[in-house]
């Protein structure tokens, strides 16, 4: 059987009056201005040489954060620094321990060292973050307090949330002419808390892709292996926070977005219930549209980080105060459950794509480690899988791809692999009537009640499932949203944890069984046909933990048992 070429699937919209190559000619200086800055930005203190070009580096799988440690690229303060928490940063600032500008210059070097390996930034901004920085050690030198909870923290931000007094274009080259005014609302309560902002990180065109690739800086590498894919649709925030580049890192979510690329790059990420974190101010294709709704969320190396950043961002921060849209509801402090208080549903297999060998593998030991633990497990098949992602790919482009054509065709750049592909989900470019839209979401809103209905009636208290059906897929190889777009029409806060568990072509490869194994889709097809065992050496394995809607701190102190008992200490993985 010849291998499924993906373009023989692009059935749904004839991708005709997005590009215009006499109109683009007139923006390439726009991008080679663009990417001159982004090269000035990368400051000579912060920095290091290679060892080898990009190119050959990304050809032999290099792996730059064991680079990082093994050759020792910052000194014992600077390390001690950026690996340790959030949670313990903040303490100590506040306790005079560490000065904002230090802790700043620490994460400098490291996000510069990154973005040099992993092509994760769109802006580094560090002259403007020491500013930031000078400016609350003098307050706290002043006052002998805190200006606020996150006092002196390195945040890193998705480029698509609007900065004030900086180009704002969501990967599309037709909006590098547009300044935000105002920062957006979230960045706006994160600074007001106390954060540090000195980058902000990379996303595909569309903001539609499981990947990140864009005609403006392109591709975005994978910190554990540099010829895999960091994820998207916030691809710098996977690839930043998995280096330890920032202290955290804030990401958006419409169908695996925040969990992708935190699964993939190695790190943590909550997609939390919808309207608690506020969308206010930002570029997007999608505004407007609610069958599914987008989230902002936290990335970060622990648990109790994103307990951190939710806790003071919505109880401090408030953001329905300027934000009518976003819910009243405060952070509550949940406790961890005990082990042996937890029935967990997993899913072994969504039944639209079987997961690769890394993945079973990693399920397998994670549910012995749990049920040694105590934990009840049982084996959950999501149920109307095909009927959930149909529906989800419907809702994505339910005015007939409209917004996508016209931020796209306004500078009629070319359209990029993965863009075609999403371009074509669903009905494509067949502009759905008001009666079909709310069909779709009697579909939707049916599905979350069966769902919650199996969690009563089986006593489960949260599911446990793939991430995705591979380890961090190739660049633009990536293909199944089936895994997180579930949760994302369920609106389930969703928690993405790694493993501790890593791909090893020696033990992850296919049974014999996959010779003979008859695909239930050309999704399936396409995905295990990728899958070679050798091209995905050391890639780590990131699951996820969904709940309740509304119950997201239950997801996140589910987390953190749940990570004890795996064992997973993301500030000590290469030490």
């Amino acid at each position: 059987m010849s291998k499924l070429d993906y373009t023989t699937l692009l059935k749904s919209d004839p991708l005709e009056g997005y590009e215009d190559p006499e109109k683009f000619k007139q923006w390439i200086p726009k991008i080679e201005k663009y990417r001159e800055n982004l090269a000035k930005s990368i400051l000579p203190e912060y920095s290091v040489e290679l060892p080898k070009p990009i190119d050959e580096l990304i050809e032999e799988q290099f792996n730059p954060l064991k680079y990082l440690y093994d050759e020792k690229l910052l000194t014992e303060k600077e390390l001690a620094i950026t690996d340790s928490s959030a949670t313990d940063l903040v303490a100590k600032i506040a306790k005079g321990e560490y000065t904002s500008t230090e802790v700043l210059k620490a994460y400098a070097k490291r996000a510069t060292i990154a973005h040099q390996f992993t092509n994760c930034a769109l802006e580094i901004f560090i002259d403007e973050g020491l500013k930031r920085a000078e400016f609350l050690d003098e307050y706290y030198k002043k006052n002998g307090k805190t200006i606020g909870p996150l006092h002196g923290l390195p945040i890193s931000l998705k480029e698509h949330m609007n900065y004030r007094g900086k180009i704002t274009h969501a990967g599309y080259v037709g909006h590098l002419d547009n300044v935000a005014k105002d920062h957006g609302l979230t960045s706006q309560i994160l600074e007001d808390l106390g954060a540090v902002f000195y980058v902000r990180t990379n996303q595909p065109q569309t903001l539609m892709h499981l990947d990140s690739n864009n005609n403006i800086i392109g591709l975005s590498k994978n910190p554990h292996n540099l010829l895999l894919s960091s994820g998207g649709s916030s691809s710098g925030e996977g690839s930043i926070v998995g280096f330890g580049g920032s202290a955290l890192g804030v990401g958006s979510d419409i169908g695996g977005s925040i969990r992708g690329p935190a699964a993939f790059s190695g790190c943590i990420g909550l997609r939390p219930t919808s309207k608690r974190v506020s969308l206010s101010g930002g570029v997007s294709a999608g505004s407007g549209q609610e069958s599914v709704p987008a989230v902002i969320g936290p990335f970060a190396r622990s648990v109790e980080d994103i307990d951190l950043w939710m806790k003071h961002y919505i109880n401090d921060g408030k953001p329905w105060v300027n934000d009518a849209s976003t819910l009243p509801l405060l952070w509550r402090d949940v406790p961890k459950p005990a082990a042996k208080d937890l029935t967990v549903g997993v899913i072994y297999d969504d039944g639209f794509v079987k997961p690769t060998p890394p993945i079973q593998r990693a399920l397998k030991e994670v549910v012995k480690k749990l049920e040694a633990a105590g934990v009840k497990v049982v084996e959950f098949k999501p149920p109307k899988i095909e009927l959930a992602i149909q529906t989800i790919h419907k809702m994505y482009n339910c005015d007939g791809n409209y917004m996508q054509k016209k931020h796209l065709s306004a500078s009629g750049e070319p359209l990029v692999k993965l863009t075609k592909w999403n371009l074509n989900y669903g009905e494509g470019s067949k502009d759905l009537t008001v009666a079909e839209n709310r069909q779709l979401n009697i579909i939707r809103d049916d599905l979350k009640n069966e769902y919650t209905k199996y969690l009563n009636d089986n006593k489960i208290d949260f599911f446990i499932s793939p991430t995705y059906n591979n380890v961090a897929p190739q660049s633009e190889g990536v293909y199944n949203w089936s895994y997180t777009a579930l949760w994302n029409i369920l609106d389930f806060p969703t928690l993405v944890v790694q493993t501790g568990i890593y791909q090893d072509p020696a033990v992850d490869k296919w049974d014999d069984g996959q010779k003979n194994y008859e695909y239930r889709n050309q999704t399936e097809q396409l995905e295990h046909e990728i899958y070679d065992p050798e091209k995905f050496k050391g890639a780590p394995v990131g699951i996820q933990i969904s709940g309740r809607r509304y119950f997201d701190e239950d997801v996140v102190a589910a987390g953190k048992t749940i990570v004890e008992i795996l064992g997973t200490d993301l500030f000590k993985q290469y030490q």
